[in-house]
């Protein structure tokens, strides 16, 4: 299927994992698909292997706003607009217990996972704005509604991505502007074992770890016409691990990590 011939898809975070899936999936369905990443060379990489359609990487920290704005100033001057943002660059190995914690720490997993996609998303919709639409993905978890051990700021910025997915959705809706969201489950992102994997999946009622590309095709469909009467939706895409009401028996930061209080 080509889906978007001629449409400009911006895909933060990119350079690997979920959103090097769904960079490569607007690839293949025909899009022009910019490939940002923090680290260039991994954007590079993956704009390389990008088929059917032109792709670009553009390095860029969406944490901050002049980064963002050379990373869409580069988009508009190589394709001319942008009609989806996938706002997927995230932080998600910066587990620390609450009273470890510190400001640094805050505003580091705030920065890029909430106000990264604020900015971009702000400078999107001013394009998608004025040339009357325009479809923002942003990319939640199941910790926005649940929680995680070790993960206070990362779950607080999902819970705001999904905050802000829904005032977005209403602000923008009238001219013309989509947002939804993808809770992402448990996604093997990283390198692990396939006996840790099966370990970590036996928790999901499906009964494994999600791929990368189980997660990019609901992420893609939300910028078809398919999904044009949906916005300010944040659609689980978890096999079923939000649903179940069962204690977990694997958990990647155990009590035994805790800090012993004196």
């Amino acid at each position: 299927m080509r889906r978007f011939p001629g449409k400009v898809a911006l895909v933060t975070g990119a350079g690997h994992g979920i959103g090097r899936a769904v960079a490569e999936r607007f690839g293949r369905e025909g899009a022009k698909v910019v490939v940002n990443d923090v680290d260039e060379s991994r954007a590079a990489e993956v704009a390389r292997g990008i088929a059917g359609g032109e792709a670009i990487a553009v390095a860029a920290d969406v944490s901050r706003s002049a980064e963002v704005a050379a990373l869409f100033d580069t988009t508009l001057e190589r394709f001319g607009t942008v009609d989806v943002l996938v706002n997927n660059a995230g932080l998600i190995y910066a587990d620390r217990h609450f009273l470890e914690g510190d400001e640094a720490w805050w505003d580091q997993v705030l920065g890029v996972n909430l106000k990264g996609a604020f900015l971009c998303s702000h400078r999107a919709a001013q394009i998608m704005v004025r040339k009357g639409g325009g479809v923002i993905i942003n990319m939640s978890s199941g910790g926005a509604t649940r929680a995680h051990r070790g993960n206070v700021a990362y779950d607080a910025s999902k819970g705001g991505i999904e905050a802000m997915t829904r005032a977005m959705a209403l602000e923008l809706a009238p001219y013309g502007v989509r947002v939804n969201a993808i809770v992402p489950g448990l996604v093997r992102t990283y390198e692990i074992s396939d006996a840790v994997a099966a370990e970590r999946g036996s928790v999901v009622p499906l009964a494994r770890l999600a791929s990368p590309e189980d997660i990019s095709g609901p992420t893609v469909f939300l910028a078809t016409e398919d999904a044009g009467y949906m916005t300010g939706a944040c659609v689980a895409v978890d096999g079923g691990v939000l649903v179940q009401q069962r204690s977990t028996p694997v958990d990647t930061f155990p009590v035994s990590r805790f800090p012993k209080i004196d």
